[in-house]
């Protein structure tokens, strides 16, 4: 049993082709639906996201996404490159069977990105906030939908981007004017919008977030599968909850290699430090290739291409090092 490898997200430049190729070739077992911001608004993960909502529109202000009364062109720029990407990734996944992991930004993320009129967060509007989850599942069962259409073998893993949820729910979060933040957001009402968004989706569900203090817990009874971090960034304060993650089933998609151009180590030195994590928790390391899959700490948009396709095939061969030497 191998231990899988995949990509966060991102990639640099703007080739959909190239993209899908560099994907599916390195990623062979575990292939994703590459972002390429490069591109410009509505290629980033914020613009991509909005695209995917259904009756809510947003376009782009000086200070970023605004919130729109009708459709413009800066909606209707990014669900034209996604099809685009959507288009190449069927091109080079003809009759692929396995894993397919897509990716969108959450709820609490958008509304924390995402500006209402006035030019305030969405975020301080609770009501506002229910609409944009509520859309956004809308247009994810949608996304999905299409997703398994176009590539019927993939077993469709969905990973929601939620790096500001931490913020969110410590109140974090800064207002328009820099000065003050918004204020904390109930951790049930946190919870209750991703249970119900989770929902739309009958298969894997993981959530990824590369700042530091990721809520396991939370993800976990909101019924997230997977857990996807910078394992940088994790401190021992964080042994219970990822202990119980395990022993619960839920999947560590574990940044081990930086996201941006570093010098890489042996593929086996970049997961030293899961190994010694297993120990630490006295873990059995015959568990370690079924719970974990590797993968860059972050997405790859601010790597040089050259460094971008080493990481991935660097992450292939260290999953490989994990399942064949787990002690």
């Amino acid at each position: 049993m191998s231990a899988g490898a995949t990509g966060v997200g991102s990639l640099p430049g703007g080739d959909a082709r190239e993209a899908a190729k560099t994907v599916t070739g390195s990623f062979e077992e575990f292939p994703y639906l590459a972002e390429l911001p490069a591109r410009g608004p509505g290629a980033d993960m914020i613009g991509r996201s909005l695209g995917l909502l259904v009756d809510m529109y947003a376009h782009v202000e000086p200070s970023g996404w605004r919130i729109s009364d009708r459709p413009g062109r800066d909606s209707k720029r990014a669900r034209s490159w996604l099809g685009e990407d959507l288009d190449a990734l069927e091109e080079f996944t003809q009759g692929y069977t396995g894993k397919l992991k897509v990716q969108a930004v959450g709820p609490w993320t958008l509304a924390a990105a995402l500006e209402l009129h006035g030019g305030e967060a969405m975020l301080q509007d609770p009501g506002a906030c229910r609409d944009l989850a509520g859309s956004l599942a809308e247009g994810l069962r949608e996304h999905l939908a299409d997703v398994r259409k176009r590539i019927p073998g993939a077993d469709v893993v969905l990973q929601l981007d939620e790096p500001s949820l931490t913020a969110v729910l410590l109140g974090r979060v800064r207002s328009a004017s820099g000065y003050r933040t918004y204020r904390a957001v109930d951790r049930q009402v946190v919870e209750g919008a991703l249970r119900d968004l989770f929902a739309v989706h009958d298969g894997e569900v993981v959530v990824h977030s590369c700042a530091p203090e990721v809520p396991f817990a939370l993800l976990r009874r909101a019924g997230a599968t997977g857990v996807s971090f910078d394992f940088s960034l994790l401190t021992e304060r964080e042994d219970d909850a990822i202990g119980e993650a395990v022993e619960g089933g839920t999947k560590l998609f574990a940044g081990v290699v930086p996201g941006t151009d570093a010098p890489l180590s042996d593929p086996g030195g970049s997961v030293m430090g899961v190994r010694t994590l297993w120990r630490r928790l006295g873990l059995a390391p015959g568990t370690l290739a079924e719970s974990v899959v590797v993968t860059p700490s972050c997405g790859l948009a601010g790597a040089s291409p050259a460094y971008a396709r080493a990481v991935q095939a660097h992450c292939v061969r260290a999953a490989r090092s994990l399942a064949d030497n787990p002690e």
